[in-house]
């Protein structure tokens, strides 16, 4: 039966422990993914249910939860897979790390396309390997709107190193909004496989794409492919600490695995597996529908805001995400000082692109009711026409 959700709302997040508004006070926080709005009424029900059990302990992942997993993706998605192919884990961040681990020797290369989400760059570190950049190519669509494309050729010449042994992949892409086509996916697992390098495809913002743009899973393209799912951007329920890793390759899992395990990342908890069920469900995906709706209207009314008070600041066209990326060259301020400026003048936090890999952008969060998101355009603008 049909809702109707209030995106809207008001909800009052700050004194809650939350790390997007009580790290800093009296600012307006626009910049680390994830929502401002309720998750979905299924899950909260789903929850208060568990809740009331009173008893928490050491989790056993069901039936029930590899069915809602799997019905999803292949119904949603055309994605198919089987439960033994899934390891569950607390998030998208440890499970790449633990792939880095498991299947990219130390002093090894791992490719990525950048500007790119920042832990990919500390998962690499992290574990001994090398960070090779393989930048996106921008490509002006007007004076307003920009869009970035992978630049085939150099990831060409960087998997022909047999030092280059992965690559990680943003599917779809943060930050630059891309979803990737099913052309272009097929033409990196092409250039990967007839090079040896083996590719783990992040789709944790799989579900948040624009009106008349498809999401195709990479997995779809490759079959055997490494892959990680989450629910939890697409239904903000990021603190209940659950993600999937999707490896069909039995060698490449029992790899993964054991990783996982030496990282010591193998328990979940009992509320994000509750969570997931619910939010992989028919009352899940209606509440997600309207959500993205919702999230295309916050999009348009950006556009049209920016448009209108910082024509000279072009934006990245948005397939995908809540996350618009925003060329701020023309302010004549590099982007870590600009941040500042906003935090200290303006009482907004924004995301510097110097964190992504790419100098002279910001990235604005606005997965937040329009109220909220009006006021931070307004306090950006004023204090920038000043």
């Amino acid at each position: 039966m049909s809702q109707n959700y209030n995106f809207d709302k008001i909800v009052l997040r700050r004194g809650s422990g939350s790390c997007k508004w009580d790290s800093r006070r009296n600012v307006i926080p626009l910049w680390v993914a994830d929502m401002d709005f309720q998750a979905a009424p299924c899950i909260i029900e789903a929850l208060r249910r568990r809740v009331d059990h009173g008893v928490f302990g050491y989790t056993y992942v069901d039936d029930n939860y590899y069915d809602a997993l799997i019905d999803w993706f292949s119904s949603r998605h055309l994605y198919n897979f089987s439960r033994h192919d899934v390891i569950y884990i607390p998030g998208i961040v440890p499970a790449l790390s633990a792939i880095v681990k498991a299947l990219a020797p130390a002093g090894s290369g791992v490719i990525i396309q950048t500007p790119v989400y920042n832990c990919f760059f500390s998962s690499i570190r992290n574990n001994g390997c090398r960070v090779v950049e393989n930048k996106l190519l921008r490509r002006d669509i007007s004076d307003s709107e920009f869009t970035y494309d992978m630049d085939f050729d150099g990831l060409e010449r960087l998997a022909a190193d047999p030092q280059n042994v992965l690559m990680i992949l943003c599917n779809p892409h943060n930050p630059a909004g891309r979803a990737w086509t099913r052309e272009e996916l097929e033409r990196v697992a092409e250039i990967c496989a007839r090079n040896g390098v083996t590719v783990v495809s992040d789709e944790i913002h799989n579900e948040l794409t624009m009106p008349g743009i498809r999401y195709i899973p990479y997995g779809t393209v490759d079959p055997q492919a490494t892959v990680c799912v989450s629910p939890s951007k697409a239904f903000n329920i990021a603190g209940l600490q659950i993600a999937n890793i999707i490896a069909p390759d039995e060698r490449n899992r029992q790899l993964i695995d054991r990783a996982v395990n030496i990282n010591e990342v193998c328990d979940v908890n009992p509320f994000g597996v509750v969570a997931l069920r619910a939010a992989y469900s028919s009352e899940g995906s209606e509440w997600l529908d309207a959500l993205r709706d919702y999230l295309h209207a916050n999009y348009l009314f950006l556009r049209e805001y920016l448009g209108r008070r910082l024509p000279q600041c072009p934006i990245a066209r948005l397939e995908a995400t809540y996350l618009p990326w925003v060329d701020i060259r023309a302010l004549g301020m590099e982007a870590d000082e600009l941040v500042k400026k906003l935090i200290d003048e303006a009482g907004v936090w924004v995301n510097s692109g110097i964190m992504y890999g790419a100098e002279g952008y910001v990235r604005l969060n606005i997965a937040c009711p329009r109220a909220t998101l009006e006021e931070g355009l307004e306090r950006i603008c004023d204090t920038l026409a000043k």
